[in-house]
């Protein structure tokens, strides 16, 4: 099923938002995802990403069923688990010292009907300055997202304050308008000001790195001051080495899941990331930029966690001479 013709009013909605992000921005990315989604249902090379291969879905399915396991992966896929991180930024003012990000990723929140119920209790009560999320909101990479958008609504009455997003590779640029309409601020290769009691750093995000390669650190770093305290969020770890040299002090980012489904011990059988092991989930260092690689909350493929429980993570910063864990 393709995904819904653009109407005159999201057309509108979409111009609106050239005008803010830049026309070619917009363009490149819609004709990307077009080009996706005509390779994907002519079955082009595209279709064999695992995510777009279904008969490996039901094979996967298959698999877990005969080895007892998937019903098991399923609760797990639900019973998300808090972490919590503290990181001390040489820059970081001491108006920000304890300023605290919870991080979501990866949601896919359409693949599971239980999933948004799941996720709205396990945010419910905690303690935080900021919200970020670091893509993939959809549970597969093309067609219709109405389902999305409608999870993504109840989510955002649930979460406190200002809450910042990038896209990941399974979003569609048209969702923008309609979260930003709930309460979302999608940063697409920009930067906004965060401020508390006189002072302030830096969030930035950037598009996709991974599979449309829309990333532009010119522009989400243009005009940026070069002594503040700075944090990109970014979908992918993919682009760290950009990121340390662009001199960001803080990454933070998604989209390997962590494997989902591992090995006992947590060994990922596949993370679909061009990066490091190391950077494959938690807590990295590259150069002097920190970095934090979340498994996720959601899944994908198949609503199944198997030795590679779902998170939501809290990140404290810590000015500089507080102790980092």
């Amino acid at each position: 099923m393709n995904a819904p013709e653009i109407g005159s009013e999201e057309r509108a909605r979409l111009e609106a938002l050239a005008a803010r992000v830049g026309r070619l921005q917009v363009r490149q990315r819609l004709g990307l995802e077009q080009d996706h989604e005509a390779e994907v249902f002519r079955r082009g090379t595209h279709f064999f990403h695992l995510e777009n291969w279904y008969s490996v879905h039901a094979l996967i399915r298959a698999c877990l069923r005969l080895a007892g396991l998937l019903e098991r992966g399923r609760r797990n896929a639900l019973a998300i688990e808090l972490r919590e991180q503290q990181f001390a930024l040489a820059r970081l003012p001491a108006a920000f010292d304890g300023f605290t990000l919870l991080q979501l990723s990866d949601l896919h929140v359409d693949i599971n009907a239980g999933f948004v119920d799941a996720l709205i209790e396990r945010v419910q009560g905690l303690e935080y300055d900021l919200c970020v999320l670091t893509g993939d909101y959809r549970a597969r990479t093309f067609g219709p997202f109405e389902a999305t958008l409608r999870g993504m609504e109840r989510l955002r009455a649930r979460l406190r304050g200002r809450v910042y997003a990038v896209l990941g590779n399974h979003d569609t640029l048209r969702m923008v308008p309609a979260m930003e309409a709930m309460g979302y601020t999608v940063l697409l290769n920009e930067w906004v000001p965060i401020e508390r009691d006189g002072a302030a750093i830096c969030l930035a995000g950037i598009d996709d790195a991974h599979y449309y390669r829309t990333e532009s650190f010119y522009r989400a770093t243009y005009e940026l001051p070069q002594d503040a305290a700075s944090i990109l969020l970014s979908h992918t770890p993919e682009a760290y080495r950009h990121a340390a040299h662009a001199g960001f002090d803080l990454m933070l980012s998604g989209h390997t899941h962590g494997g989902q489904i591992c090995l006992p011990g947590g060994v990922p059988l596949l993370t679909d990331a061009d990066r490091p092991r190391a950077l494959a989930r938690g807590r990295w260092r590259y150069h002097g930029m920190y970095g934090y690689t979340s498994v996720g909350a959601g899944s994908c493929i198949v609503d199944v966690r198997l030795n590679c429980p779902p998170e939501v993570t809290l990140h404290r910063l810590r000015a500089l001479g507080a102790d980092a864990q």
